[in-house]
């Protein structure tokens, strides 16, 4: 059966990109515009893992994040993220990985696959 994904980002670009490349690698993708289309998805739809963006529009990803307490998470950010940052971040359990924009596809891959083998 095949993972499913939520991508969870504010660019319709990057959404539409991730959408075809993780499709066409067999995952099942559910897409979210932001946290609170994340959220509302979630009541109705349990993906195996989440890529959502670091920085969007309505609620907080930190606020995002301490709501959603089993599924894993890996972010997807342009932004350059200090220690600090990633380790106020790394003390939710289920936040598992940070890709940096702009990403290797092959790679994004490789880390998508051991985020969903690892749940």
């Amino acid at each position: 059966m095949a993972k499913k994904i939520m991508v969870v980002d504010d660019d319709a670009d990057i959404r539409s990109t991730l959408k075809t490349v993780l499709e066409k690698n067999g995952f099942k993708v559910t897409l979210a515009v932001n946290g609170d289309d994340c959220l509302k998805k979630l009541k109705t739809s349990k993906p195996d893992a989440i890529l959502s963006d670091i920085m969007m529009p309505g609620t907080q990803v930190r606020e995002m994040v301490k709501q959603i307490k089993s599924v894993p998470i890996a972010f997807i950010s342009v932004v350059r993220m200090s220690d600090i940052e990633k380790e106020e971040l790394g003390k939710q359990k289920n936040v598992k990985d940070y890709i940096q924009k702009p990403f290797d596809l092959d790679d994004l891959i490789r880390r998508v696959k051991r985020l969903v083998e690892n749940e």
